[in-house]
């Protein structure tokens, strides 16, 4: 449950439900599932709505209610999760190779990137990337790097998934 967390932990959690108790709870002592995000964003997260939902919270209003037992649960196990990257992280990220501050990569520096920083990825897995997301280069040789970010932080396409 949620005693991996530490007391500061907890206490900060329940300031956050209180608040959100005070403003949109039941009288069971509930938060609507739909604000979990919302709570989550208060305490510095930043997940995906498809986190949210994975780990108790809801993609509407009204579809149920967490205690606060249950967001402590939520909230640990959401911070077990490693952080993956904003779009803004990324997109900041290839700004540095942007000299013209067009929003274009040319593709030799698009390739580069992907197969020698961060966790390097292969010739061969840098053309499935740019395959499965459809990614073409320019007449000049270049990619717009803010549309590519976008389809590689979708994931991988659903029949690809299979």
């Amino acid at each position: 449950m949620a005693t991996t967390l530490s007391r500061d932990e907890i206490e900060e959690c329940k300031d956050v439900f209180d608040v959100f108790l005070y403003f949109w709870g039941t009288t069971e002592g509930a938060v609507d599932a739909f604000k979990v995000g919302d709570m989550l964003f208060c305490l510095g997260f930043n997940p995906t709505t498809e986190i949210i939902v994975k780990n108790g919270g809801a993609k509407t209003k009204g579809e149920k209610t967490v205690s606060i037992e249950d967001f402590l649960q939520i909230y640990a196990d959401v911070s077990k999760i490693e952080e993956t990257g904003t779009f803004n992280d990324f997109n900041e990220c290839f700004k540095t190779f942007d000299r013209e501050g067009q929003g274009f990569i040319s593709s030799a520096e698009l390739r580069h990137v992907l197969e020698a920083l961060g966790d390097k990825l292969s010739e061969k897995e840098v053309n499935y990337i740019l395959k499965v997301t459809e990614t073409k280069e320019d007449l000049d040789g270049n990619f717009k790097y803010a549309d590519f970010i976008s389809k590689v932080l979708k994931g991988p396409f659903e029949e690809e998934k299979k």
